[in-house]
């Protein structure tokens, strides 16, 4: 009987995503809003809660977590990320310091103490690639000189993350600082290291996990993600930089052949992920952090358009540009509710996963449109603030006869 229930409640879940994603794309919005909406419709407090599926949709998600960071790495070689360290990492220190100090500060102002305060750091700092990219490729930018420095900051972003998370994961889990200081050495060696090996032997690396059966390598990918991801969990380094990692590892045709493979398998996995953490945020919890969750959309939102405007003067994109990078990367999503989830399932503080699940909804639904009209609303007002100059008065020319007295 437990059986038939499971199968019914995971089987609505996933046909509701379905459903969800479908309306979701016919207004060309991300679905991730929708997603956290229905985890909190039936978790606890909500209309219907699910019970028997719980423990399965929170195996489902962490493998969604897994692989969402699998497919980042994917998106980028070893080669590059060291380019764009070495080129931009002085609009990635901007970035952070705009971004990462207002949650900080938010979550030190309502008494959460250090340990939250990172964690909001966190969620305010880390912009969603995902919805990004689409956003890009549906407004038709994925050309326009300003693109690159967006995923520029986006790539620093991402390389941060395999510091950060380390940090999150000890902090959350109560270790010392001396077991803290070499959780982060073992996560800081390892990225070290797999960055050093995929740039001298990432061929040798991929040529092994290489096979022209999909099946095959579908199996050795995904097998070797959640057998590095398990190995870095149990080193207390985190499963998801563990992924990022092997993403980073694989280059040519077998990221390719990867990609292609396993992005059925994120999407749905990432959904069930979302879902899991609506699950657990009770909505009665949402109303009393609103006011500071939509307070603090607004601050980051901003920041993160001067984050982008900085970016683009300093790369020598035109004002235009300049204002429609800042407004592309407002985003928040995937990544702010990955690392809120780290500290929710610790039992840091009740209020963060309700604040941060209102803070994403806000800003998942805010950043397409800020994508789509920060540069005309800026060039509107800039024309505004102009002072309005008297037209010259027209010259006589030599043809026209002198006026008589």
């Amino acid at each position: 009987m437990h059986s038939a229930v499971l199968l019914i409640e995971f089987g609505s879940i996933i046909l509701g995503l379905g459903l969800l994603g479908r309306f979701a794309g016919r207004f060309r919005l991300s679905p991730i809003p929708l997603y956290l909406l229905a985890g909190l419709a039936f978790g606890e407090g909500g209309l219907l809660p699910f019970g028997a599926s719980e423990e399965f949709v929170a195996t489902g998600a962490e493998i969604g977590v897994i692989l969402l960071l699998l497919m980042l790495g994917l998106e980028y070689t070893a080669s590059d990320l060291v380019s764009n360290l070495k080129t931009h990492y002085p609009s990635g220190l901007v970035d952070c310091a705009l971004n990462a100090l207002p949650g900080a500060a938010v979550a030190l102002l309502l008494g959460w103490g250090p340990v939250a305060a990172v964690v909001l750091a966190g969620v305010t700092w880390i912009s969603s690639s995902g919805v990004i990219a689409k956003v890009l490729g549906d407004l038709g930018r994925v050309g326009n000189r300003e693109t690159p420095v967006i995923l520029s900051v986006l790539v620093l972003e991402d390389l941060a993350m395999a510091v950060y998370l380390p940090i999150v994961t000890a902090l959350v889990a109560g270790v010392g600082l001396m077991a803290g200081s070499v959780t982060l050495a073992i996560a800081l060696g390892a990225a070290g290291l797999v960055l050093f090996l995929a740039v001298r032997y990432g061929r040798v690396i991929s040529r092994f996990v290489s096979s022209d059966d999909p099946e095959k390598l579908l199996l050795v990918v995904l097998g070797l993600t959640i057998l590095v991801a398990g190995v870095a969990q149990q080193l207390q380094v985190s499963a998801a930089v563990g992924a990022f990692l092997v993403g980073i590892a694989l280059s040519g045709e077998v990221a390719e052949g990867a990609h292609t493979l396993l992005s059925p398998l994120r999407d749905l996995f990432a959904a069930v992920f979302f879902v899991f953490f609506g699950l657990h945020t009770d909505p009665s919890s949402i109303p009393p952090v609103l006011l500071p969750a939509l307070g603090l959309a607004v601050v980051t939102a901003l920041t993160k358009i001067a984050t982008g405007y900085w970016a683009a003067r300093r790369a020598g994109i035109s004002v235009k540009g300049r204002w429609r990078a800042g407004g592309a990367l407002v985003a928040r999503g995937e990544f702010s509710i990955v690392i809120a989830g780290l500290a929710v399932s610790a039992g840091i503080e009740p209020s963060l996963g309700p604040l941060a699940t209102a803070y994403v909804l806000i800003l998942v639904v805010l950043g397409p449109l800020t994508a789509r009209y920060t540069e005309p609303v800026a060039t509107w007002w800039g024309r505004r603030r102009e002072p309005s100059r008297p037209e010259p008065a027209p010259r006589a020319t030599e043809t026209e006869a002198p006026v008589a007295d």
